[in-house]
């Protein structure tokens, strides 16, 4: 019985996203947002608690990036649709989203994020690091715009209802999923590439980041962690090409 403990916390990683789904369509984004925040806490314990009593298996990997393509790669996309959605006015308010095809390429990231997932299981590289930006991370960004609309923080509610920004977010994020950028991770054992220092600097940075900018400090946090791990990656690289 024990094995289906961890199994049992990625299925609730799955029923928050299923249910994080159901509340953006309904433009109850703050619910969205707990719901979200809830499956990235099953995330995280699934594997912690699998290691704790021993049962890893590739069953549970599996399921674990199952769990993940909803949460973390179905929503985000949604939640872009829905904001692209209010940008070019074809829905303002709950009960009012029709299809729209000009939303559609916010779905770009549910894509990418399949491709990744499926990456991720077979790269044998990503054991205390990862290549690219992980899906909960992209999450964290998509979620902090949509929490910038609702509560129009520092009046950038009309910049990100912005069609243009809306497609270069989706078009970014995409690359950025599959890319080779090797990125530290706080999820994985081992020692990262990024040192204890970089972590730990980061992680300051990021509460420094909320606590000035609020909901908008989600997006803003993820920024700097692509930023940072690509000036990383090309010092290194530059390192190799004068060695």
């Amino acid at each position: 019985m024990k094995r289906w403990i961890p199994n049992g916390i990625t299925l609730l990683n799955l029923l928050c996203g299923c249910a994080a789904l159901v509340a953006v369509f309904d433009f109850e984004f703050y619910l969205c947002f707990w719901l979200l925040f809830a499956a990235g806490v099953a995330d995280f314990a699934d594997g912690l608690v699998a290691r704790l009593l021993g049962v890893k298996s590739e069953h549970g990997k599996e399921l674990d990036s199952l769990a993940d393509m909803v949460s973390f790669g179905l929503v985000p996309g949604a939640i872009l649709y829905v904001l692209l959605s209010m940008a070019t006015a074809e829905a303002r308010a709950p009960g009012s989203l029709p299809f729209s095809a000009a939303a559609l390429p916010a779905f770009a990231v549910t894509l990418f994020s399949a491709l990744r997932l499926a990456k991720f299981n077979l790269d044998t590289r990503q054991s205390d690091s990862f290549i690219g930006l992980a899906t909960p991370s992209a999450t964290l960004f998509v979620a902090g715009l949509m929490l910038t609309v609702a509560g129009d923080n520092f009046g950038l509610r009309d910049f990100v209802l912005t069609p243009w920004f809306l497609y270069a977010c989706a078009a970014v994020l995409s690359a950025l999923l599959i890319s080779e950028i090797p990125m530290f991770a706080f999820k994985m054992g081992g020692t990262s590439t990024g040192g204890g220092r970089l972590r730990i600097g980061f992680m300051l940075t990021a509460v420094l980041l909320l606590v000035v900018f609020r909901e908008t400090g989600l997006s803003l946090i993820v920024l700097v962690y692509v930023l940072i791990n690509g000036v990383r990656a090309f010092t290194i690289s530059q390192r190799k090409d004068r060695s």
